[in-house]
Formats: C-alpha cells, sequence, structure tokens
C-alpha cells in the first residue's frame, strides 16, 4: 500500500488533512472505520488526509462529532474557518521556519513595507483594512499581527542574519495610517539601515523596465548555503527550494542591487519625504 508523505506546515489545508489522519490512528480506525462514522467515502476521506480535497463545513462538523471534539477549542470546524478565510497564502508557514533560521535574507517589496520591518501600528492599519474588505476576520488580523511580532523577534537572536532589503519607491511614498503612523515607519527604516547586518535601498521609479521583479521576493541563504525562494501574488504563495531554479531570481535580485539607490542615497530620499522636501 502506498502512504502519502504530509507535510503539514505547507499549508492550512494539509494540516488539516495531516490531524484528521494522525487522530484516526490515534484510535486504530481504517479509512473505511471513519467513513462509516462520518457518512462519507473512503475515498473522499483519503483525498482530505492528503490535501487533494478542500474540506467543507459539513464534513468538518462531521469530524468532530467522529471524534467527539464538539464544543472543544480544538475543533476542525475551527480549522475549516481559518482555511476558508485564512490570511497566511499557501507556503508561507512553510517559509517562515528557515527564514527563522537563515543567515542572509533578501526581500523585494512593491507597494508596502515588507513585513519583517513593519511597526505595530502600521501593521495593524493593514490588517484592520483586511478586515474592512471582509478579506479576514477580526481574530485573524490579530493573530496576523502577533504571528509578525514573532518573525520580529526571532531575528534578534545571538548572531542574526545579513538583512538584505530592497523596496520599490511606491514602499515609502505610499501612505499608510496617516501621517503619524507613516512617520513612524519611516524613522524605523532609517534605523534598520544603521544597524550592522543589514542593507537597506530604494529602488526608484526611474529604473523602469529595468526593475527585474514584478512581484514582492523572499530569498533566504541556509546555514548549509542553500537557497530558498518564497514569492506570492494577491491570492497565491510559492515556495520553492530547488537551486537551479532559485539562483537565477538570486542573479536578477543582485541585478536589481546594482540599479537601485546606494543606502546612503536610500536613507536621504527617505529623510526628505519625512521632512517634506521631496
Amino acid at each position: 500500500m502506498n502512504r502519502k508523505k504530509l507535510n503539514p506546515d505547507s499549508s492550512p489545508q494539509a494540516a488539516f488533512g495531516a490531524r484528521l489522519r494522525s487522530l484516526r490512528e490515534a484510535r486504530g480506525w481504517t479509512q473505511e472505520d471513519l467513513a462509516g462514522r462520518m457518512g462519507y467515502s473512503s475515498v473522499h476521506i483519503s483525498a482530505v488526509e492528503t490535501g487533494r480535497k478542500v474540506p467543507t463545513l459539513p464534513f468538518s462538523r462531521s469530524a468532530d462529532r467522529a471524534f467527539g471534539l464538539v464544543g472543544s477549542a480544538e475543533t476542525f470546524e475551527r480549522e475549516f474557518r481559518e482555511i476558508k478565510h485564512g490570511s497566511l497564502l499557501e507556503g508561507f508557514p512553510e517559509y517562515v521556519k528557515y527564514e527563522g533560521r537563515a543567515v542572509e535574507i533578501r526581500l523585494y517589496n512593491i507597494g508596502i513595507i515588507p513585513g519583517l520591518l513593519q511597526t505595530p501600528e502600521y501593521a495593524r492599519v493593514l490588517a484592520d483594512s483586511a478586515v474592512r474588505r471582509g478579506a479576514i476576520t477580526p481574530e485573524q488580523a490579530d493573530e496576523r499581527v502577533a504571528f509578525l511580532a514573532k518573525r520580529q523577534e526571532a531575528l534578534e537572536r545571538l548572531q542574526p542574519p545579513m538583512v538584505f532589503v530592497t523596496m520599490d519607491e511606491s514602499c515609502i511614498r505610499r501612505q499608510v495610517g496617516g501621517p503619524a503612523v507613516m512617520d513612524a515607519q519611516l524613522v524605523r527604516l532609517v534605523e534598520f539601515a544603521d544597524l550592522p547586518n543589514t542593507l537597506l535601498q530604494v529602488a526608484p521609479y526611474e529604473l523602469g523596465e529595468r526593475r527585474t521583479f514584478d512581484l514582492p521576493v523572499n530569498i533566504l541563504t541556509l546555514p548549509d548555503r542553500s537557497l530558498i525562494c518564497y514569492a506570492e501574488s494577491q491570492a497565491q504563495g510559492n515556495l520553492d527550494r530547488e537551486t537551479t531554479s532559485v539562483a537565477p531570481v538570486l542573479t536578477a535580485y543582485h541585478q536589481l542591487q546594482a540599479e537601485a539607490l546606494s543606502q546612503a542615497a536610500s536613507v536621504a530620499m527617505i529623510k526628505q519625504l519625512r521632512e517634506g522636501t521631496l
């Protein structure tokens, strides 16, 4: 019998399936046993366990009844709602685990300040905006802000990574949360640039077609010098661990850095924005 290995960290959907399998096996049930208790086919159970089928609300509630989880804090219904309205894209939870032990982090962002550099106030404004749009719930907004704070704390270790940040000029010009929030965020960028293990650069609008990326990109170098790339669009994230495909992305990042403003010029631009002289 072929048994598909599960990676619960790859997405909320995968975590749902892995937990379903774990609880089933802990009780000594086969997929046929669980299917009978839930009113679904064993094929359906298998598809959910391996992530090939997205669980539904009725399926989740049926699983809660089968495992005696109704009314508890660890229901499958709760997990279903996180999948349906979750604020983390597929691949991102796994990426964050690697980020916490990377020796080099390279970030490129368009439109908003990279998460690792955001102030709590700036992050809260973005999360609350997503709530108003109906994209996430207020509880998920709180989780998003707390999750970001933990990511930032993970970088404050004894031997912190080298962090390279190249931001499109739109990141510092786009007003988020009003003058006070934005001013504090710009101050944070200047403080970040002054750290011994960082490099901050702005990719100005004048780059035009020489800008090498049109979407946000994160590149990690791990202790063994292997590379990981995470890139995302509005609705999808992708984690790539294949060196042959990540290496060209790293080359494009270096090309962007060569075209971007120096750190001194970038900090000067940020200070001019704060003073209203740019």
